[in-house]
């Protein structure tokens, strides 16, 4: 049990040092690291390599696809198409709810893709909505982050729940996983937005202008692109990615010959933002074309840089927290109460809590389980479908502070670590929460 006592230790530390005594996230991370591997005992050779290694990892994953996205963010915002976007959507959905209509783009764009990637596309145009329809930003946060972070555990082809269904010999059931998914992904993100009302009143400095001033009228960015060309940059991305999704489905529903291939490499996060920021290109407007977009770049990389460096030293106090036993002490000790389709939920969420990772916790959680199907009467394809989907409950509770994703949401819409708390973390603790129950109680109908 000292275990957990040392995480809870630290994940109490990162909270008082950001919060209270506002060291930089990035050093509080770091620091923590150390403090983690040496409270662990990790052999003392491994600990330098350990956090090279996870600083490293989640970058070479979100790394790039987040300076590209946020220079295709900074011209969505400098070149007024990120106004245009907001307008488009506001107009075909309505301005009476604002927040549910960020959650319904969240929970479309992240069934392909990853949260933190689908995050970082869609921010600038969270930003524009918040700022017009004057709702607050950490209401809208919530609804995003909550919206993506549903799909994203719960309907493959997100990698994550594709990885349990084929551990639980659901590979030949993945529509029925799809569908299934959908269904508590609803469920979920519902409760991801009803969380991000009661959010609504959290502070945020999201909206403070600093270097350039916000002005109402339209003419402060000449004439604006048509909603086609202002929705290019991020939905062109987002096509690519869904076909490549689609190109690389066990079935192989478009063959394995060149358009397998092609659709396949387009679809990769970071060459789908490469071609993105291609389309963003052409919304920059005057003559000297190359010299505003050097601009935007330069901008979009001072923003990025902290963003980067938070998030890598986030991958490496989850790299420190996964090279510790804890983990497999968490996943073997729960996995032997036998509490129903709620023990996979458990194992889950407390895999997730330990080491941060959303892919990790669904990838070893219904590994650890799937020996214990007969046991716990989820020995059907029902059974194994709703194993899928309590793991993937489990595995959105809680993001934190070693989640790559928390520091993702906290930092691009310029939270402090206390307030990301009370709202990203604790609203993906309702969002597990909620969906369990939703599990349990279809598993005492359908089993």
């Amino acid at each position: 049990m000292h275990m957990v006592f040392i995480l809870i230790a630290l994940i109490a530390f990162i909270v008082f040092a950001t919060s209270k005594l506002r060291l930089n996230p990035f050093i509080t991370l770091l620091l923590a690291s150390f403090i983690a591997a040496f409270a662990f005992g990790l052999p003392l050779d491994s600990i330098e390599s350990t956090i090279r290694g996870g600083f490293g990892k989640i970058l070479g994953y979100i790394g790039l696809v987040i300076v590209l996205g946020t220079i295709i963010g900074v011209i969505l915002e400098r070149t007024g198409a990120a106004i245009v976007m907001a307008e488009t959507i506001i107009k075909f959905l309505g301005k009476k709810f604002p927040t549910m209509t960020m959650s319904i783009v969240g929970f479309i764009v992240s069934i392909p893709v990853f949260c933190d990637s689908g995050f970082v596309i869609l921010n600038s145009l969270k930003r524009s909505m918040a700022r017009t329809l004057s709702v607050s930003p950490v209401a809208m946060t919530v609804a995003l982050s909550t919206g993506l972070f549903a799909t994203h555990t719960l309907v493959p082809p997100t990698p994550g729940p594709i990885a349990a269904a084929g551990n639980l010999g659901l590979e030949n059931n993945l529509g029925l996983v799809i569908g299934v998914g959908l269904v508590f992904a609803i469920i979920a993100a519902t409760a991801g937005l009803i969380w991000a009302y009661f959010s609504r009143n959290l502070p945020s400095t999201e909206l403070d202008l600093t270097e350039e001033a916000f002005e109402e009228g339209k003419e402060h960015y000449g004439e604006l692109p048509g909603p086609w060309k202002a929705f290019a940059p991020i939905f062109v991305p987002i096509v690519l990615i869904c076909l490549g999704s689609v190109a690389s489905y066990p079935t192989a529903p478009l063959g394995d010959g060149f358009l397998h291939e092609a659709l396949n490499f387009l679809g990769k996060p970071l060459n789908a933002l490469l071609i993105g920021l291609g389309f963003a290109v052409l919304l920059i407007q005057g003559d000297e074309k190359l010299k505003g977009f050097a601009r935007h770049t330069e901008k979009g990389l001072v923003v990025s840089a902290p963003i980067i460096l938070i998030t890598g030293a986030g991958g490496a106090f989850g790299a420190v927290l996964a090279a510790t036993p804890l983990g497999d002490f968490l996943g073997q000790n729960l996995s032997t109460l036998g509490l129903g389709v709620i023990m996979p939920f458990i194992v889950a969420a407390a895999l997730k809590s330990a080491q941060g990772s959303s892919t990790v916790a669904l990838v070893t959680a219904s590994a650890l389980v799937a020996p214990l199907l007969p046991q716990l009467g989820l020995d059907s394809d029902m059974g194994r479908v709703l194993t899928v989907m309590a793991v993937g409950a489990g595995a959105m509770t809680v993001s934190h502070a070693n989640d790559s994703y928390f520091w993702v949401v906290s930092q691009f819409s310029k939270m402090d670590v206390a307030t990301a708390y009370r709202s990203h973390t604790a609203a993906t603790l309702f969002m597990g929460l909620v969906t369990i129950t939703s599990v349990w109680l279809v598993s005492l109908v359908a089993l």
